[in-house]
């Protein structure tokens, strides 16, 4: 009976070995045959290799950057316990109560992230100002794993560029500058850094957008791309296919903190300019005008007979500056500078800030429908130019006596009715004051708030409401008036009425 169990045994795994062959020749039998790649596939393996090789060429170049500050001393109220105060009250009166008393304590130190990369072989990394500013001590973390300690850095925060220099006793690995300006919506892009501190890291995208302003700096003109960018990145490489730098990330627009699609990026060209006066003089010297510049509406370049993407308009003028001397007016619409077509108002400000001070530049400009050339010769600009600049008046304070409202939805008093003192006008400004604005009227359609000062109505001057009863009886409501209008320390130009 063994036996012929074993017998039975020895069948059934014969039986499965051939089965386990058969199943076997089925399977392979079934598998699928891959025609050669398609021309589609090819070029998407020839982008993967061009990631991969860019990525291999730039990354020894990319560095990470903690920045240190040091531990302060800060005085926090320590408060007086119940039985002290009571001891002092019974001994000394209620005047005997010591004031509040202050306990010592220590803020640990400050440690920052970001990122930057090397171009120079020397050891000069470029970075943005925000990633170093305030640092006590700067270590540059390299990608094959050195970390060294900054010999120095210099930052220019109009910009948001900074340098950073180290000393590795031997020439280091440095990246290839690119040219943004020839960047194009659409380009491919990868964005290099070390996101979180989790270490270095390559993502792709494409350029969204060019001069975009989004009120992050004082100067920006960013590009915009939808390579991942997060806390972190600041200051990493944006590199084209090439592997050569062509921004230096900068800003992401987010709800949540974190990748949400939306980054900018430094143009390359713009940066070298300002590393290169940082390496060579350890400050940014820019050339100004001394104008106030208003991006012009649809509206306004109807109004002003000015195409698209040409010109920039002069909202104000100010005094003692290289714009006054020359004679620029509000309201010239600037088309060429230093003999070079204006397309918007960051395009003027980066073909000023790099001329030579103390040169002279011809300037077209159009003025009252007629294009006339001046003179200008640029001065170093200020050191508190931009603070004075930024200042604006917000106030919407409105009057409190029942308006009367005109044609437009305005109610206006002279400068020098009481209803103005509140509002503390300098008195050197010139025209009438909007005392209040009519819900849903052209002019509250505008923008026009209380607190706003009218001084020109269309082509003419106005000092008090006779004069600007009489400007505004000339002008179309129908066609649009344009008023220029003074907010704070600025003026700009403002369409009311005509087509919404």
């Amino acid at each position: 009976m063994r036996t012929t169990i074993k017998n039975h045994i020895g069948i059934v795994s014969a039986v499965a070995g051939i089965c386990v062959i058969v199943a076997a020749a089925a399977f392979a039998q079934q598998q699928l045959t891959l025609p050669e790649a398609s021309p589609g596939v090819q070029h998407a393996e020839a982008l993967s290799y061009t990631f991969r090789n860019v990525a291999k060429t730039v990354l020894p170049a990319v560095v990470s950057i903690e920045t240190r500050a040091k531990a302060v001393q800060i005085k926090q109220p320590g408060g007086n316990s119940p039985f002290e105060d009571e001891f002092f009250k019974r001994f000394f009166g209620e005047n005997g109560i010591p004031q509040q008393r202050f306990r010592q304590q220590m803020m640990p130190e400050q440690r920052g992230s970001g990122s930057g990369f090397i171009i120079d072989s020397s050891g000069i990394i470029m970075t943005n100002a925000h990633v170093v500013e305030g640092a006590e001590k700067v270590v540059v973390k390299l990608e094959d794993g050195r970390e060294l300690t900054a010999t120095d850095w210099e930052a220019d925060s109009v910009s948001d560029v900074a340098i950073v220099r180290v000393d590795a006793g031997e020439p280091l690995p440095s990246m290839a500058m690119g040219n943004s300006d020839e960047m194009e919506i659409g380009d491919w892009v990868l964005a290099l850094g070390n996101p979180f501190d989790i270490g270095t890291t390559v993502t792709s995208g494409i350029i969204s957008a060019k001069s975009r302003n989004t009120g992050i700096n004082d100067r920006e003109g960013y590009l915009q791309t939808d390579a991942a960018i997060n806390p972190g990145n600041s200051g990493g490489p944006l590199v084209n296919l090439r592997g050569e730098v062509v921004g230096i990330n900068t800003a992401i627009s987010t709800r949540s903190g974190g990748y949400d699609g939306v980054g900018f990026a430094i143009p390359v060209n713009n940066a070298r300019w300002v590393a290169d006066q940082l390496i060579n003089q350890g400050s940014v010297q820019r050339a100004y005008l001394g104008v106030r510049l208003q991006e012009m509406s649809p509206r306004l370049r109807q109004q002003f007979d000015v195409p698209n993407g040409h010109g920039t308009l002069v909202a104000d003028v100010i005094g003692n500056a290289p714009a006054a001397a020359a004679g620029v007016e509000q309201g010239d619409v600037i088309l060429n500078f230093a003999g070079e077509d204006v397309r918007n108002s960051t395009h003027l400000q980066g073909i000023v800030e790099r001329l030579t001070v103390g040169e002279t530049y011809p300037m077209t400009v159009l003025r009252q429908g007629k294009e006339t050339t001046l003179n200008v010769t640029v001065d170093e600009m200020p050191g508190d130019y931009m603070a004075s600049m930024r200042r604006s008046d917000d106030s919407e304070a409105e009057a409190e006596r029942t308006p009367d409202f005109n044609e437009l939805g305005l109610s206006i008093t002279s400068l020098s009715s009481p209803e103005a003192e509140k509002f503390s006008i300098d008195e050197s400004v010139k025209g009438v004051l909007v005392t209040s604005v009519e819900p849903g009227s052209v002019a509250a359609q505008a923008g026009l708030r209380a607190g706003d000062i009218i001084e020109r109505v269309g082509g003419k001057v106005v000092t008090s409401p006779e004069d600007y009863e009489a400007a505004a009886g000339e002008a179309s409501v129908e066609d649009g008036v344009v008023l220029l209008v003074r907010r704070g320390d600025g003026s700009m130009f403002v369409v009311v009425g005509g087509e919404n």
